[in-house]
């Protein structure tokens, strides 16, 4: 016991001069602290599922893996940030003429390609004159919105765009990545495709090509190295080595067995099995294609389809949370309306339809639809029946949902006979010619951030456009067709937001949900993080963010 009273006398004498050493001004010493933060470093591996074909922005629009290289190597005038709106890339600026049809870029003065010479406006011309004559490789949508551009050098380093009419989401095009004219000048597009120097890509991006990796003439890798000359802020990474897989399994055997940091894809097989990784972490994004049921409005056959309250009915009628908890593997999210959660232009604030089976069948009584008789199993109205036919793409995926659907509307007392159609011959033929009653489809919003719902939904597009449904409402189409022209961005939110809340009451379609896209880092990188994905490149969009290696700073 004497031996630890003694112990104590010790501390607290210790304690007590500590204490007036620090209270005491004449004698205070400076307390130095550490903090970590990140420096350039590390080597990051990914395992990309597909193959690599041809490292050029003008011949990557079919092949993600291409895609995934390009964005690294290549830059656009403009790049998108988390909400989808574009800022400069090459471009340091820009002007926009008063009637929106005269649009001035000034390229980075530092922008240089990665042999040294600078990036100038006469390349801007050769990549949107080269991209005109891209059929086959380029879609042929982009090529005629194109045809109908003009693109002129002012200077050096400024080039100018004039449209034919004001068009607010012209930006979104401009993110398609650069090509430099002194390498490529002499060349044919159809020259171009066949070009080895497909496969020795030259860029502006943050990351040059360093060395295929072959394996008996076949590349099973590209590594990447940080670019020196890179005009941006430049990322932390020293490298980037992708080597291509078949498939997401065998890319994460690949991790698991320490060949990787990343996997670019996890797939269903895969999720399970990643998620018990401790040290990979998963990245999920909404994807850019909405699955909706369209009604055709304008179908004698089925005149109910015109009457809000049977569509507000059926929607409350719709499980969506059991379709995809059960069906799509939780790998979904319900959607609310027909612009992208998370988009600049979403409305936040939209009223959302839960399932509720007590008040779709409320709705549908409100809309006179009732079991007329005991022994009746469908809801009738002065002698016609709640039944109409859904078509769906032939699929086992597709097919198990739309069952779903259907045994949804049953409950209910509506009878859904179902009919499988091929994709293609779903949206170009029976779509296309409006010889439908009820489909069940998916819209690919993909490429481009602006939301323009306008080819959906507007009047204009009722006859011969993807207005499917038929939606014939003037006020939606003065909405779209407004912020169509708008390039107040505040405005052009306005208008979204009435029509969005205008959708929403008349639901001329049911928005269904929004599938999702993971892919896997380890936990090793850091700084990664994701935002709204219209392609799959996206998932580097912060890619100079990403690191690998600290240093320790000591503050004073």
């Amino acid at each position: 016991m004497r031996k630890i009273r003694w112990q104590l006398v010790i501390i607290f004498l210790t304690g007590l001069v500590v204490g007036i050493l620090l209270l005491s001004d004449s004698n205070t010493v400076p307390v130095n602290t550490f903090e970590s933060e990140p420096t350039i470093g590390g080597i990051y591996t990914e395992g990309l599922v597909g193959s690599v074909q041809r490292i050029n922005p003008l011949l990557s629009f079919y092949n993600e893996a291409d895609l995934d290289l390009t964005r690294l190597i290549y830059s656009g005038l403009i790049k998108f940030d988390r909400q989808g709106l574009p800022v400069g890339d090459l471009a340091s600026n820009w002007a926009i003429s008063y009637d929106g049809t005269l649009y001035n870029f000034a390229i980075d003065k530092d922008a240089r390609w990665q042999d040294g010479q600078p990036v100038i406006a006469d390349d801007v011309v050769f990549t949107f004159e080269m991209l005109k004559q891209g059929v086959g490789y380029v879609p042929d949508d982009l090529i005629e919105f194109w045809n109908s551009i003009q693109v002129r050098t002012i200077d050096d380093k400024t080039v100018q765009f004039e449209l034919t009419a004001a068009f607010a989401p012209f930006l979104d095009y401009l993110s398609i990545g650069i090509l430099p004219r002194h390498i490529w000048n002499n060349l044919t597009f159809a020259q171009m495709v066949d070009s080895k120097m497909n496969i020795q890509p030259l860029g502006s991006g943050p990351f040059r090509l360093d060395k295929l990796v072959l394996d008996g003439g076949h590349i099973t890798g590209v590594n990447l190295v940080s670019n020196p000359l890179y005009y941006g802020e430049r990322p932390y990474l020293e490298a980037i080595h992708f080597v291509f897989y078949d498939d997401s399994i065998l890319a994460f055997q690949a991790y698991q067995m320490g060949l990787v940091d990343g996997v670019s894809l996890i797939s269903g097989e895969t999720l399970q099995p990643a998620l018990t990784e401790a040290n990979l972490n998963l990245y999920t994004a909404r994807l850019p294609i909405l699955s909706m049921v369209f009604f055709n409005l304008d179908n004698n056959d089925v005149p109910f389809f015109q009457d809000q309250k049977v569509r507000r009915g059926l929607f409350a009628g719709l499980n969506r949370e059991r379709i995809i908890a059960d069906l799509l593997q939780g790998q979904a999210i319900q959607a609310h309306g027909p612009i992208l959660a998370g988009n600049w232009a979403y409305y936040a604030d939209l009223p959302k339809t839960e399932f509720d089976q007590y008040k779709a069948v409320e709705t549908l009584k409100e809309a006179g639809y009732v079991i007329a008789n005991e022994q009746d199993l469908v809801r009738s109205k002065e002698g016609r029946t709640l039944n109409f036919t859904m078509l769906y793409p032939d699929d086992d995926q597709h097919r198990q949902i739309a069952e779903a659907i259907q045994r949804n509307w049953a409950e209910i007392n509506v009878l859904v006979n179902l009919e499988a159609v091929p994709y293609d011959e779903l949206v170009n033929v029976r779509l296309q010619d409006r010889r439908y009653e009820a489909a069940f489809v998916e819209l690919n919003l993909s490429d481009l951030p602006d939301p323009d719902p306008y080819p959906f939904w507007d009047q204009t597009q009722i006859s011969s456009g993807q207005n499917y449904t038929q939606w014939n409402n003037k006020v939606i189409s003065r909405y779209l067709e407004s912020a169509r022209v708008e390039t107040d961005l505040e405005e052009r939110k306005r208008l979204y937001r009435n029509f969005q809340v205008l959708f929403a009451e008349e639901l001329p379609a049911l928005p269904l949900y929004n599938p999702v896209y993971n892919f896997a880092v380890s936990s090793n990188v850091q700084g990664v993080s994701v935002g709204p994905m219209y392609q799959t490149a996206d998932r580097f969009s912060g890619i100079r963010s990403w690191f690998m290696v600290l240093k320790t700073k000591v503050n004073d």
